[in-house]
C-alpha cells in the first residue's frame, strides 16, 4: 500500500493537493553565486547563493548548513546529481520564490576551519553570523527559514537557538534532539558501529578521499569529484589549503568515547559535554513565534523518532506541526511490511512547501486549520491526524504468566529466567544501518527466526483488530546475575497463520534505570532518565528492581486473530556493546503477585470498515 496523504481525512487539504495548486512561476539558475564569508575569527565559510530568476523584489531565504558538501565539482564531460543532499530543496523552493543558501560548515567541503565537534557550537555562532550576511542582501526581505535532513535539520535547531531576530521558521527533518540518547548512546548503550561508519564517511568528505567516498551509494557516481571551489577560486588553489586544514578534524570514534555518561564535561574542558552538541540544551534561546516543522520516521534510527516527538513536546509555547511517517531515516525508503513500493510517495516537499509558505510567504495556505499532529498507522496503511501527543491515551496492560503467556491479570507469583547469548543479533535489515550510511531496502526480513531464539510471552489471540499509536512500555521486576545488564525488548505480532512481524523496540542499560522528571528543556511522556554519572547505580545480583524500558514509538494496528508477544534479549551483537563485558547476565523476571512484569500499550479497537491488507513485502 501506498504512504500518499491524499486518501483518508487526516488533512483538510492533503500536502500532495496543496503542491499541486502551487505556481512555480520561477526559474532555477544554471549555477548558483558562490563565495567565502570571513567568520568572526577569521575562517573562510564556502557557501552558495541559488536564488530565484524572474523574481521582483527580495525573497525569504532558506538556510541549509551542511557537512556532506554544499556542492559537488563533476568530472569534465561527467554528469550526475552534483548537490545529492540538498538538490531536492533547491529544486523544489527555488523555482517558488526561495532563495537558498547551503553552507558547508567550518571544517568540510570547500570551507576552512577544523572541526573540534559533532555539531560543534562554533558551528552555530557561524550561523549567526551567516544570517546577519543574508539579512545585509539586497535580495532578502529580511525573513530566514532553515532546513535539512538529519545533520542540517539540528543545524536549524541550532541556527534557531541564537535567537536571531530574522528566523522565523525552521523544518528540522529526520534530526536529534538530543545526539546522546536519539542517536549513539540510546537507553545508555553505545552503538558499536556508528561512530566508526560516520567516521570512515567524514574521513571520505573531509580528506577528499574520493576512493572511499564511492564505497557509499549515495555518493557512488564516479563523476562526483570533489567539494566544489567557489567562484573566486578558479584554479582550486584555496579549496587545496582548506582541505588541508581538515585533516586536524577531530575523529568520531575517538570523541564519542569521551560521552559515557550524558552532560559530564569533557575533563579538560569544563563547559562542554553531550549537552554542547544536542539541540534540546539551547531549547531557551528559540524565540516562542519561532515556526517549527518536526518530520521523523517510525524506523528512524535508534531514536530520531523520539527526538522529533520531544521537539514537539518541548516547544510548546512555539507553532509546531508533527509529521512521523513509515519511513527510515531520511524517508529513503517507505518500511511498512504492506507498502507497494519501496520509495515513499507521501510529498514531504509540498509539506515543506505549505509550511515555508504559510510562514515566510503568510500565503492563504489552511495549515492553520489543520491538526498539528500527522502519523502514518501500518498496516491500516493510513495517515491519522492526532490533536495531542500521545495520540491514543488510554493503555491496556497485559502481565507476564505461567507458561510464557501474556494474561489479562497478574496471577500466582513466578518467575522466568534466560540467559544473556552475546552471540544473538538483531540482523541487518534494522533501524540502524541507514544512520550509518548503510543503504538498506528491506526491514527484518529474517525476523521470524532471530526472535526464535529469545525469551519470550504471547498473549491470547485478539477478538478484534486493535491499533497501537504511541510508546508502549515493558514495566519489569528483574533480577541480574551480574550488576550490570544491557536489555532489549522487543514487541512483535503473531499472526493467526504464524507469521512473525517486528512491530518496534526498546532497550536500556540496567545501570541506567533511575527515573527522574524530564526537564523544561527536554520533555517526554515517556520515563526519562537523567544518564547522568550521578544517578547511575549497578544491580545488586539476585535482587530484584523495578525498572520500565519505553518501546520507540510506533503506529501498527494488529489483525484480529493476531497474538502480541514480549521478547527479551540481553544482547544485541550486531550493534550495541556488550553489557557487562564476557560476563552473560542470567536474568529472571518476576511476575505475578505483588511483583507482576507485564506489557503496557497504548491500544484502542481499529474501527476501520476496510478490510486490513495482505503483506507484499
Amino acid at each position: 500500500m501506498s504512504d500518499r496523504d491524499e486518501s483518508g481525512t487526516a488533512w483538510r487539504l492533503a500536502p500532495a493537493d496543496y503542491a499541486a495548486r502551487r505556481e512555480a512561476p520561477f526559474a532555477l539558475p544554471a549555477a548558483p553565486a558562490s563565495r567565502y564569508l570571513t567568520m568572526r575569527d577569521g575562517c573562510r565559510i564556502a557557501i552558495d547563493v541559488w536564488r530565484p530568476e524572474g523574481a521582483e523584489g527580495p525573497v525569504p531565504a532558506i538556510l541549509i548548513l551542511t557537512p556532506y558538501y554544499r556542492r559537488f565539482r563533476l568530472r569534465e564531460g561527467g554528469s550526475g546529481d552534483a548537490i545529492p543532499n540538498a538538490g531536492k530543496f533547491v529544486r523544489h523552493l527555488v523555482p517558488r520564490g526561495y532563495a537558498v543558501v547551503v553552507v558547508d560548515v567550518r571544517g568540510t567541503g570547500a570551507s576552512f576551519g577544523t572541526r573540534d565537534s559533532f555539531r560543534s557550537p562554533r558551528e552555530r555562532e557561524d550561523s549567526r553570523e551567516i544570517a546577519d550576511w543574508i539579512v545585509a542582501q539586497t535580495w532578502s526581505d529580511g525573513q530566514i527559514g532553515a532546513t535539512g535532513i538529519s545533520y542540517p535539520g539540528a543545524a536549524s535547531d541550532f541556527l534557531a537557538s541564537t535567537g536571531h531576530p530574522a528566523v522565523k521558521a525552521i523544518a528540522p527533518l529526520f534530526a536529534v534532539w538530543d545526539t546522546y540518547a536519539d542517536n549513539y548512546y540510546p537507553g545508555g548503550i553505545l552503538l558499536k558501529q556508528l561512530a566508526k561508519s560516520y567516521d570512515d564517511l567524514m574521513v571520505a568528505m573531509d580528506h577528499d578521499r574520493r576512493d572511499l567516498l564511492r564505497n557509499y551509494v549515495y555518493y557512488a557516481n564516479p563523476d562526483l569529484a570533489g567539494p566544489h571551489p567557489v567562484d573566486e577560486d578558479a584554479d582550486g588553489t584555496l579549496l587545496a589549503e582548506a582541505l588541508r586544514e581538515h585533516l586536524g578534524n577531530f575523529r568520531q570514534p575517538d570523541f564519542m568515547g569521551e560521552f559515557r555518561f550524558r552532560e559530564e564535561p569533557l575533563p579538560y574542558d569544563a563547559s562542554f559535554s553531550s549537552a554542547s552538541f544536542s539541540p534540546y540544551s539551547v531549547r531557551g534561546g528559540i524565540r516562542p513565534d519561532v515556526a517549527v516543522l518536526a518530520v521523523s520516521g517510525w524506523m528512524d534510527g535508534a531514536g530520531y523518532a523520539n527526538g522529533a516527538i520531544s521537539r514537539y513536546l518541548t516547544l510548546r509555547d512555539n507553532p509546531v506541526h508533527l509529521i512521523l511517517g513509515p519511513w527510515d531515516h531520511g524517508a529513503r525508503c517507505h518500511v511498512s511490511p504492506w507498502r507497494r513500493a519501496q520509495t515513499p510517495d507521501f510529498d514531504l516537499l509540498g509539506a515543506l512547501l505549505r509550511f515555508f509558505d504559510h510562514y515566510l510567504l503568510r500565503r492563504p495556505t489552511g495549515l492553520e486549520q489543520e491538526a498539528p499532529i500527522h502519523y502514518f498507522a501500518m498496516h491500516a496503511e493510513a495517515w491519522r491526524s492526532a490533536e495531542a501527543w500521545p495520540p491514543v491515551p488510554e493503555t491496556r496492560r497485559l502481565h507476564l504468566a505461567e507458561g510464557s503467556a501474556l494474561a489479562e491479570s497478574p496471577g500466582a507469583a513466578g518467575a522466568d529466567t534466560t540467559t544473556a547469548d552475546f552471540a544473538w543479533g538483531s540482523g541487518q535489515g534494522t533501524r540502524y544501518e541507514r544512520i550509518a550510511g548503510i543503504n538498506s531496502t528491506t526491514y527484518h526480513a529474517d525476523w521470524p527466526e532471530r526472535e526464535a531464539a529469545l525469551a519470550g510471552w504471547t498473549s491470547a489471540p485478539l477478538p478484534e483488530a486493535m491499533e497501537l499509536a504511541g510508546h508502549g512500555l515493558a514495566d519489569l521486576w528483574l533480577e541480574s546475575s551480574e550488576p550490570d545488564a544491557a536489555l532489549f525488548v522487543y514487541l512483535s505480532e503473531v499472526e493467526a497463520d504464524g507469521t512473525v512481524r517486528y512491530v518496534t523496540e526498546g532497550l536500556l542499560r540496567a545501570l541506567h534505570r533511575k527515573e527522574s522528571p524530564a526537564p523544561e528543556n527536554y520533555r517526554t511522556t515517556w520515563p526519562f532518565r537523567s544518564f547522568r554519572r550521578e544517578d547511575a547505580a549497578p544491580l545488586v545480583p539476585g535482587r530484584a528492581e523495578r525498572i520500565r524500558i519505553p518501546l520507540l514509538p510506533v503506529a501498527w494496528v494488529f489483525r484480529a486473530g493476531s497474538r502480541l508477544r514480549l521478547s527479551l534479549s540481553g544482547a544485541d551483537a550486531d550493534h550495541a556493546v556488550q553489557v557487562p563485558h564476557g560476563r552473560p547476565p542470567r536474568l529472571t523476571l518476576l511476575r505475578g503477585g505483588d511483583r507482576a512484569s507485564a506489557l503496557e500499550l497504548p491500544l484502542r479497537p481499529y474501527t476501520a470498515a476496510l478490510e486490513l491488507p495482505h503483506a507484499t513485502s
